[in-house]
């Protein structure tokens, strides 16, 4: 039979029409979930970073405004004081000379209130100042009027005092906005803080919700991918495979899926060989033990004993012979899915018994002894199944028990499902060989040294036609005790579909 295991080039594999937006690679849908996760959090941070930028501003802004206008303020009354010495002594002395002092003063006037009126961005600011510079303006002009005669000077000196008082005010309406500003500042300052920890607040859950939704979002297709192995590897290949995510890993999946149907399609192919190289064997076998039968007999004419000895070799092989062919083609059929269950109710103790009936010799040949406790219970079975798997248990039994070792086979009854446990006193089963025991094909590591090895196919066999009438086969573990211990439970009577 050929086997067809041409791979189609990577390019040529059938491409699935997806809805929706899908990134191209995985790093690019880790990336946009990473971006899409941060987001919230950059602009928090850019909003609070731009409102302590203008916090910071303002502060800067009010403390130098806070420290030019003290420092004006100073200079300012001083310089008045200063003009109005200058136009006291030229008053006192007569002498015009002395207001020299005075113009002084008035330049250095100009320059700071010219500089003050930059900076006060304020009505209640800008008002006095301007007021303080308009009177000392019309002072300046009825003084450089009056220097030819300084004895008129007297009733300048008042304006002085206005003047001063002007000076005054500014100061104390610049310093009572200030502080109206610092408070502003405080306040805007505590609802930023307010803000970022509502910020916090909302955006802390949020960006935990997303990063979960996009963890979910990233991780399905891996999960996937690895329950689509898992599937293929367990021999689960009906179930088609399909992957959401990013193009790549939609690819991985498609070729999973090309993969599990070329697989599929090996298990038909090997299904139908087992099928068809079952049939060739047993036909020849089928003669073979019929001649042997013959020749035992004696219808071809009498036998000497040594003649006899080989009829009854010649016959025993081709029992275990048919019985490993049968064994196949139980197999073929497990696999192809087809279990028809012709149930009736049978007398479990007969059954037993007729199974150990036909282990007889193997049992006599090592000298084992049976140990039966089984109530007189009838099930709702399929007769022909319940001996296959009773005399898969037995035989496995009784290769594995040593010459004279002891059989147990209980049987207990309870509630509507029956428990029949088959212990034998050999080497037991490895606890390496315990999860794969029931496997097909599979051979345990205590096999004696002296047995031919069989198909391992027994075990398997037995599971699948337990589990189809509806119960389970299992391996109980003792420690510390020889020998191995199967428990076969089957429901008494069954309502299970029969195929």
């Amino acid at each position: 039979m050929k086997i067809s295991t041409d791979v189609p080039p990577s390019g040529q594999v059938r491409r699935k029409a997806g809805s929706g937006y899908k990134p191209k690679s995985f790093l690019a849908m880790i990336l946009i979930g990473f971006s899409i996760v941060g987001l919230p959090l950059i602009a928090a941070l850019v909003y609070s970073a731009i409102r302590i930028d203008q916090l910071s501003d303002q502060s800067r802004n009010n403390v130098y405004q806070a420290t030019q206008i003290t420092s004006g303020t100073s200079v300012i009354i001083g310089e008045i004081m200063a003009m109005e010495r200058s136009v006291q002594q030229a008053l006192v002395l007569d002498d015009a000379s002395l207001l020299e002092g005075y113009f002084l003063g008035h330049t250095k006037f100009e320059n700071i209130t010219n500089h003050l009126s930059t900076i006060s961005i304020y009505p209640e600011q800008r008002l006095p100042l301007e007021k303080m510079r308009l009177l000392e303006t019309n002072l300046f002009r009825e003084i450089l009027n009056l220097t030819e005669q300084p004895q008129n000077l007297p009733y300048l000196l008042e304006r002085f005092a206005s003047l001063l008082a002007l000076a005054q005010e500014f100061s104390a309406n610049s310093f009572r906005v200030i502080g109206q500003e610092v408070g502003n500042v405080s306040e805007i300052a505590t609802q930023t803080r307010s803000l970022v920890e509502w910020e916090l607040l909302i955006l802390v859950p949020l960006v935990i919700f997303l990063a979960l939704i996009f963890s979910i979002i990233i991780a399905r297709p891996i999960r996937q991918i690895d329950e689509a192995i898992a599937q293929m590897g367990r021999g689960k290949l009906s179930q088609p495979i399909q992957v959401n995510g990013p193009q790549n890993l939609v690819y991985i999946g498609e070729r999973l899926d090309w993969l599990r149907q070329r697989l599929l399609k090996l298990e038909d192919q090997k299904i139908q060989f087992f099928r068809h190289i079952s049939h060739e064997l047993k036909t020849p076998l089928t003669a073979i033990r019929e001649g042997a039968d013959l020749l035992a007999e004696g219808v071809t004419g009498s036998l000497n004993q040594k003649q006899q000895l080989i009829a009854g070799i010649l016959h025993s092989s081709s029992m275990q012979l048919q019985k490993r062919i049968e064994d196949l083609l139980n197999f073929s059929a497990l696999q192809a899915e087809i279990i028809t269950l012709v149930k009736q109710p049978v007398s479990l103790e007969k059954i037993i018994n007729a199974v150990v009936i036909a282990q007889n010799l193997s049992i006599l040949s090592k000298n084992i002894k049976i140990h039966l406790q089984c109530p007189d219970v009838s099930l709702e079975s399929d007769k022909q199944k319940l001996e296959t798997m009773l005399d898969n248990l037995l035989s496995n039994a009784v290769k594995f028990s040593p010459t004279d070792g002891l059989i147990g086979i209980t049987v207990v009854c309870s509630e509507n499902r029956v428990q029949i446990d088959v212990k034998d006193s050999g080497p037991g089963v490895s606890d390496i060989d315990g999860d794969q025991i029931f496997e097909p094909f599979y051979q345990g590591r205590n096999t004696p040294e002296s047995h031919v090895r069989g198909t391992g196919l027994g075990l398997a066999i037995t599971k699948e036609y337990a589990i189809a009438h509806g119960g389970n086969i299992e391996l109980i573990r003792h420690t510390g005790k020889p020998g191995a211990h199967f428990r076969l439970t089957l429901p008494i009577n069954s309502s299970e579909p029969t195929t």
